[in-house]
């Protein structure tokens, strides 16, 4: 059962990857459909590195509104880029804005199901390793967890 599901995982990521990128230098409101529930992951083109991974009921919204042209409040990445001290040409939200256009693409999946969304969410921030995370999906202290064994039913 295990490697069935891991197979799946495998097939399911494959096919995420290879769907069309958009990129945000070109992209315009049009492009994209206002109530489609996606799950959507944002890379940079020149390192390949994924920088965020988020879901939403409305894509037009989530992506061109909110992280391409929103202000500090609604551009969570925007505000990621600029409080990195490691992006050093990002010192404000029109260069966070500028990165995205220069530098970032995204690929997404629809998903129509608010639980699965939130499971595919999950499942591709860990896969791809994330750079971004939102601090409510982040601990300050890490509590000790019991060691769960991955097939209880085996005999060891």
């Amino acid at each position: 059962m295990l490697n069935h599901d891991l197979s799946k995982i495998q097939l399911l990521l494959n096919i995420f990857l290879s769907g069309p990128k958009y990129c945000f230098d070109t992209l315009t409101p049009s492009q994209l459909e206002y109530k489609l529930a996606v799950v959507y992951v944002i890379f940079d083109k020149e390192t390949g590195e994924t920088l965020y991974v988020g879901r939403t009921k409305k894509l037009r919204r989530r992506i061109y509104t909110n992280h391409l042209m929103g202000p500090e409040a609604n551009a969570r990445l925007k505000k990621y880029l600029v409080d990195d001290p490691l992006q050093t040409s990002v010192n404000g939200m029109d260069e966070a804005k500028k990165f995205l256009k220069d530098r970032c693409y995204f690929q997404y999946i629809a998903v129509e199901d608010t639980r699965r969304r939130g499971q595919l969410e999950g499942l591709f921030s860990y896969l791809l390793d994330i750079r971004y995370i939102h601090e409510e999906h982040q601990h300050e202290k890490m509590e000790p967890v019991r060691p769960v064994p991955l097939m209880p039913n085996l005999e060891q």
